[in-house]
């Protein structure tokens, strides 16, 4: 059986997470940020949107590079969701608390690995 590679695997969580806000939209819904215009539920379609058409770049070498590159940037975007998460669950039990607080640093690592994934597609 042959192992998945970085960028099948990057492609494959930006597909599920993608997938997921469809299936699953509410919890997205809940941490839209309220200062952005329009509905939460627009937003969590157009990220799921995003994720899926992401993963798709990302999947294919020929388009790897450029598709990564902008997984990056979205995952700098999403993190205010990511902080409004935090914010919104400072009540609940510790371990889901901190499990909304651990998403915030958690984007970084996804940043890095994307821009790895972008670097490693031009060489």
């Amino acid at each position: 059986m042959r192992r998945a590679t970085s960028p099948q695997v990057l492609a494959g969580l930006l597909a599920g997470a993608g997938v997921t806000h469809f299936l699953l939209p509410k919890p997205f819904d809940s941490i839209v940020p309220r200062a952005l215009p329009g509905s939460p539920r627009m937003w969590t379609q157009v990220s799921g949107a995003a994720e899926l058409a992401l993963a798709a770049g990302v999947a294919f070498p020929r388009t790897r590079a450029r598709a990564a590159s902008a997984a990056a940037v979205f995952f700098v975007a999403v993190v205010p969701a990511n902080m409004q998460m935090a914010v919104d669950w400072r009540s609940r039990p510790a371990t889901l608390r901190r499990a909304a607080q651990a998403r915030v640093p958690l984007q970084a690592g996804l940043v890095l690995w994307a821009r790895k994934v972008a670097r490693d597609a031009t060489r």
